[in-house]
C-alpha cells in the first residue's frame, strides 16, 4: 500500500469500520452556554467535520466538581445530555462516528468554579504552578484538597453516570481523558500522587483509580467502545514523573489486557523526556509494543508524517487538532493534497461562530 494512502485507508475500531484514519482530536473550545450546555452551533461545528474517521469531542466534565474552565460542556445533567443528542444526531446524519471524552480536572480548577467555593480535589495536596482562567480572570492556582479514601468510589460513580448519559445522548463510544495533568494523570504520576494508601506508591496502586473507572465505564458501554487518552512525559499543568516509560508502560499493558477500543497517545512535546534504558524514544513507538490493540497517536502531525507513522506500523490512526479546527474537510484536503486553511489562535477559546464554524471547506472556496 502506498504510504500516501495510509491515512485514507479504512480501519476497524471496536465494532466500527471507519472510512479513514484521520481522527478529529479532542479540543477545548469554551463555547458552551449557561449550565455548561452545548449549543446548536456546537452541532454545526461537529457536523462540518463528520468526514473524520472518528471525532473525539472536547473534554466534557462528568460532575460540577470536575469543572476547571469557564464555558466547557458537561454530561451530568438532563439538559446537557439532551443538548449533546442534537450534536450526535447531526454527526450521524452526515455519516460520522463520534466518541465523547469524559473529564474531571482534579486540581486544575479554582474555588470560583466549585460549588460553595470548595477547594478543588486531587490525589494529594500538591498545587500546580501558574494561574488558572476563571470568570474573574486569571487567578493563582490553589492547593487542592487531598481526596479521602472513602470519596474515591463516588468519583468512580461520577464517571459511570457520565458514561451512561453519553450512551443516552447517542454517542458511539467514550474516551477517558487521562492526559494533560487532569485527575487521572494526577493519580498516575508520582510528582502529584503522594498517597500512602492503596491508591499511591507503586504504579500498580497509582493506576488503580483509572482501572476502576475503566471497569465501571466498560460496564455501561462494553470494552470495544471505550478508549483512553494519555500523555506520557507531558509537562502541561505542571506534570512530571520520575520514570514515564515505566509508569505508562504499565498503564498500556493493563489497558491492553482489558481489550478496549483504543489507546490514544499524545507524544511529549519534548522528545527527550521519554526514555527507555536511558535513551530518548518515541512514546508511541514504545507503547505500541505493549498495547496490542488499536493505537491513535497525536502531537503536531501533518499529512506526510501522519502517513509515515501509519506506514511504519507505530500507529493505526492519527489525531489532528489545529488542522481539523481550521479545515472541516481535512480528509478531503489530505486526499487531494490541497492547501490548508491557517488556524486563527485568537478565536480558539470562547466567542461565536468566528473561528468555529466559519472556516471554509474546499467546495465553498472553489464555488
Amino acid at each position: 500500500m502506498s504510504k500516501e494512502l495510509n491515512l485514507l485507508s479504512r480501519v476497524k475500531v471496536g465494532p466500527y469500520t471507519l472510512p479513514n484514519r484521520v481522527v478529529m482530536a479532542p479540543m477545548t473550545r469554551s463555547r458552551a452556554a449557561a449550565g455548561h450546555v452545548v449549543t446548536p452551533l456546537t452541532a454545526t461545528y461537529y457536523m462540518q467535520r463528520a468526514s473524520a474517521g472518528l471525532i473525539i469531542t472536547e473534554a466534557t466534565q462528568v460532575s460540577p466538581q470536575g469543572i476547571g474552565y469557564p464555558d466547557t460542556p458537561g454530561i451530568h445533567s438532563p439538559e446537557q445530555t439532551a443538548a449533546w443528542r442534537v450534536v450526535t444526531d447531526a454527526v450521524h446524519e452526515h455519516g460520522g462516528r463520534i466518541f465523547l471524552q469524559l473529564w474531571h480536572v482534579g486540581r486544575i480548577s479554582h474555588p470560583l468554579m466549585q460549588e460553595n467555593n470548595a477547594l478543588p480535589v486531587a490525589p494529594s495536596a500538591v498545587a500546580p504552578l501558574g494561574e488558572v482562567y476563571t470568570s474573574e480572570g486569571l487567578k493563582p492556582f490553589v492547593t487542592p484538597r487531598a481526596l479521602a479514601r472513602e470519596e474515591i468510589p463516588g468519583l468512580v460513580e461520577q464517571f459511570r453516570k457520565g458514561a451512561e448519559n453519553a450512551l443516552e445522548a447517542g454517542f458511539d463510544g467514550v474516551e477517558l481523558h487521562a492526559a494533560n495533568g487532569y485527575l487521572f494523570d494526577q493519580f498516575l504520576e508520582d510528582s502529584t500522587n503522594l498517597r500512602t494508601d492503596e491508591y499511591g506508591g507503586p504504579i500498580e496502586n497509582r493506576a488503580r483509580f483509572l482501572l476502576e473507572v475503566m471497569e465501571a465505564v466498560i460496564g455501561v458501554w462494553g470494552r470495544e467502545r471505550v478508549g483512553v487518552r494519555i500523555s506520557p512525559a507531558g509537562t502541561f499543568n505542571s506534570m512530571k514523573d520520575s520514570d514515564p516509560a515505566a509508569t505508562f508502560g504499565y498503564v498500556a499493558e493493563a489497558l491492553s489486557n482489558l481489550e478496549i477500543a483504543y489507546l490514544h497517545v499524545v507524544e511529549p512535546a519534548n522528545k527527550n523526556l521519554y526514555k527507555v534504558n536511558g535513551e530518548p524514544v518515541s512514546a508511541t513507538h514504545h507503547l505500541r509494543s505493549l498495547f496490542k490493540g488499536v493505537l491513535i497517536t497525536a502531537q503536531g502531525y501533518d499529512r506526510e508524517s501522519g502517513n509515515r507513522v501509519i506506514a511504519e506500523g507505530d500507529a493505526d490512526l492519527v489525531a489532528y487538532a489545529r488542522l481539523f479546527l481550521a479545515n472541516p474537510d481535512l480528509p478531503q484536503r489530505f486526499a487531494l493534497n490541497a492547501p490548508l486553511n491557517e488556524p486563527n489562535a485568537a478565536t480558539f477559546y470562547g466567542g461565536d461562530e468566528r473561528g468555529y464554524t466559519d472556516y471554509p471547506a474546499l467546495e465553498l472556496e472553489t464555488a
